[in-house]
Parts: C-alpha cells; sequence; structure tokens
C-alpha cells in the first residue's frame, strides 16, 4: 500500500500546443480497494472513531456509492462492525458495489428518499445515535472535519514534489476541495469541478467546512459549467473523448468524477485559460469502483474500460 500517492507527468498534444506543463497526483494508486480521496477522509475518521471507544461506524450513500464501497472494507480491515444507511430499494443489495460491501461485513439499511434527504438534520441523526449508540456517524461522502485533516496531506506531499500553479480536484460533497483549501493556505490557486449540477450549493458546503476561517482563503473557486448534464450524467461524445485520452496516456479516468475533470481541463485549455508555462497538476480521487456499476447498468461496456474487480480477502 502506498502511503505517498506519486505525481505524474502527462505528456498530450494539446498541452504541448499550449506550453503547459500537466501533472496528475495519482491517489488511485493509495489503496488497492480504499482508493484516493475515501483512504484520506477515512484515515482519521476510524482511528478517531476507535480512540473515543465506538464500536463501529454508521454512514450514508447510494446504492453504487464510492464511500460506501470504502467503508465496508476499511471497516472488515479493522474488524470493525459497520452500517450503511442506503438510498433505495433494497433491491440493489446485489449490484456490485453493496454486495461487496455485504461481503466485507457492512449491514445494508435501506431508505426511501425522503428519508435519505434527512440525512443532515440533527433531529434524524440524534435518532440514528440513540438506535446506535455504539457506532460514529460518518456523514455522506466522508466529509467532515476529521476529513479535511486526512485530504490536507494532498499538499503537504505536493510541495515535496514538484512546483505547481493550479491543482485542480473533483467536487461531490466538498470535503475534498476543503481540506486542500485549509492545508494549501492560499498558496496555489485551487480549482473544483462540481460533478453534479448545482449553482452556491457547494460553494456554501465548503465554506461551512471551512469554519470560521473561511473567509481568509481567497484562491480557490468551484467551476459550475462542466457537470455534463448532473451527477453521474454524461453523453457517448463525454466518453469518447475521455476513452481517447486514456488510451493516449494510459491512465484510467471515469465518467463521473475524475473524468468531468479531465473534460473541464480540456475544454479550460482550448479556450486558453492558462498562460503558456503554468504548471496545473490534477488530483485523481480514485472511485474507478464504480465503473462496475456503470458497466452493470450498461452505460459503458466493459470492453473499453478497466473494471475493477475485488476479493473479499484482498
Amino acid at each position: 500500500m502506498q502511503t505517498r500517492s506519486p505525481l505524474q507527468t502527462i505528456q498530450h498534444p494539446l498541452f504541448a500546443k499550449h506550453r503547459l506543463e500537466v501533472k496528475i497526483k495519482r491517489d488511485d494508486l493509495i489503496h488497492p480497494i480504499i482508493s484516493g480521496n475515501k483512504w484520506r477522509k477515512l484515515k482519521y475518521n476510524l482511528s478517531y472513531a476507535r480512540e473515543l471507544g465506538f464500536k463501529g461506524a454508521l454512514s450514508f450513500g447510494g446504492s453504487y456509492s464510492n464511500h460506501i464501497h470504502a467503508l465496508a472494507f476499511a471497516c472488515y480491515q479493522q474488524q470493525l462492525p459497520c452500517i450503511g444507511i442506503i438510498r433505495g430499494e433494497s433491491q440493489y443489495a446485489g449490484n456490485c458495489t453493496l454486495s461487496q460491501a455485504k461481503a466485507w461485513g457492512m449491514e445494508l439499511d435501506f431508505v426511501d428518499r425522503k428519508t435519505y434527504r434527512l440525512r443532515r438534520e440533527q433531529n434524524y441523526l440524534q435518532e440514528l445515535q440513540a438506535l446506535y449508540p455504539d457506532y460514529f456517524m460518518i456523514p455522506e461522502g466522508g466529509s467532515n472535519e476529521l476529513a479535511l485533516a486526512g485530504v490536507g496531506e494532498v499538499i503537504s506531499e505536493l510541495n515535496k514534489q514538484a512546483d505547481f500553479d493550479t491543482l485542480m480536484t473533483p467536487v461531490g460533497s466538498g470535503g475534498t476541495l476543503a481540506g486542500l483549501i485549509a492545508a494549501d493556505n492560499s498558496q496555489h490557486q485551487l480549482l473544483g469541478v462540481a460533478v453534479l449540477k448545482q449553482e452556491d450549493y457547494l460553494v456554501q458546503e465548503v465554506s461551512q467546512l471551512l469554519g470560521p476561517d473561511a473567509a481568509q482563503y481567497n484562491r480557490w473557486q468551484i467551476l459550475n459549467k462542466f457537470h455534463r448534464g448532473g451527477y453521474a450524467r454524461f453523453s457517448e461524445a463525454d466518453c469518447r473523448r475521455i476513452l481517447a485520452f486514456n488510451r493516449q496516456t494510459g491512465l484510467t479516468f471515469e465518467p463521473v468524477y475524475s473524468g468531468k475533470m479531465l473534460l473541464a481541463l480540456l475544454d479550460l485549455i482550448e479556450q486558453q485559460y492558462f498562460p503558456p508555462g503554468h504548471k496545473i497538476v490534477l488530483l485523481h480521487t480514485g472511485g474507478l469502483q464504480g465503473l462496475g456499476g456503470l458497466a452493470e447498468r450498461g452505460l459503458i461496456t466493459a470492453e473499453d474500460w478497466p473494471v475493477p474487480s475485488f476479493k473479499k480477502t484482498s
């Protein structure tokens, strides 16, 4: 297992044409199962849960959630019981993501969408805590103050690996970007690419995670125009562009998170957003297990995408 992810230079004709230096922080290589930002977010959440004497962990996610998948294996690895509050019907328990979570020992509690929308409401959380008093509750996506500390280690690693001007990351729940902002302390330009259709929601989420010091950070923004239609939505043309880039570089970007960041980068370069000589780092936040769910639903073909397989004893 990698304890520090490698930094890799990406060679591409578009980058050469615009005289840009582009590197990628390979957080997808941190761990064979708990990859990317999920590994970093869970690192201190689970150690804190143990420190406080909790006997298990509880969190929230959809039926193909990267976070639920990662949490299930992390808890299996640490022999820590866990519960997933899952949005959707119990019929999803047999899909590629949740069947693996169950095999690793996660208890699945399926709730309807109305109930799931309460996942941030204090009354609902208090009811859950009363029901599971020995379980440490982790927010959806793993995004909380403990997660920020883990994600912030990306910046300390990068500062030892290379000089750069801009760091780009996909943004789902906001925790990864918030952790990067806090650790970077306005040294670099940080660009978050929203993977869901929204306007100010994610800005508010990030600011809330940053807490009372949020106003002191002034070199970050969330780009809202590159969601490709909304969360988990993408077109055949998007897939073709991502696949072409994957084949040309030997990297794997998936179309829900990292691929939207990649397409945003390519579009911005074509719009001459970055000046010549600019040094850009992409943060690969993992999430490649999600390819299995996309293939299972017929949204991509397994022949084109390297769908990961996982074993219980990995």
